[in-house]
């Protein structure tokens, strides 16, 4: 099978200080979010160097990738489905397929990968339903995506959905949250900077500290610190 030979390509890339600092980088000691995670040592643009060579693995061989216990075979997997609806004229084939293994999205980068560029981009024209159930699950990824698949409706310049989502993951318990949020805030403010500010007002006093640092990124200094300093709550 192809994937057999794809894996064997990719531990030829392994590093071996690259394994010793990655499950470091990732957190996953007993406790931490990528609990359990393994990772072999490799890289992403190698990552991506070994995907583009295997584009035509079937779905059953992709699944297995997805399903490995190892980081680095799931983000190739991960790859290749992007790739796929990247160059499909059946979206809605490879946003059915994500759907059907989501769980499989279980690190921040593959999130981070796959939530904007695929699953916000199908459901870009789409209502806010399916983005408002994901963002009441119990998975910290599931949460994660929610947030994220909203960028390409920042990008049409549709903020709505992303500020009712961010006003209500304020109190969300997970810092990983509290940094997607104030990622796509940002985004907001490159677009309208009033739209951003006018939310900042109204909830910077009950946003984490590191939601606000995030949000304010590129915000004027002065104007920056004035909601840092009146932002209540502490960075985890």
């Amino acid at each position: 099978m192809r994937v057999v030979s794809l894996k064997k390509d990719l531990r030829k890339f392994a590093n071996q200080e690259k394994k010793e600092f990655l499950p470091k980088f990732f957190k996953t000691g007993k406790g931490e979010y990528g609990e359990g995670d393994k990772f072999l040592g490799v890289v992403v643009p190698d990552i991506t160097k070994i995907v583009n060579n295997y584009p035509d693995l079937k779905k059953n061989e992709i699944k297995k990738l997805l399903h490995s216990p190892w980081h680095e075979e799931r983000f190739c997997g991960w790859l290749v489905v992007l790739n796929n609806f990247n160059s499909s004229d059946n979206k809605e084939e490879w946003y059915t397929f994500t759907i059907k293994n989501l769980n499989q999205l279980n690190n921040w980068d593959l999130v981070d990968k796959i939530a904007p560029n695929l699953i916000g981009k199908y459901l870009e024209k789409k209502n806010q339903n399916q983005f408002l159930e994901w963002s009441g699950s119990s998975s910290l990824w599931i949460r994660r995506i929610a947030i994220l698949a909203t960028w390409p409706k920042i990008k049409n310049n549709e903020f709505t959905l992303t500020l009712r989502l961010a006003k209500k993951y304020i109190n969300d318990s997970e810092d990983l949250i509290h940094k997607a949020t104030g990622w796509m805030l940002r985004e907001i403010g490159k677009r309208d900077e009033k739209k951003l500010l006018s939310f900042m007002k109204q909830n910077h006093k009950k946003m984490p500290r590191i939601m606000v640092s995030y949000a304010l990124e590129r915000v004027n200094r002065e104007k920056k610190q004035q909601f840092m300093i009146k932002s209540s709550r502490k960075i985890h």
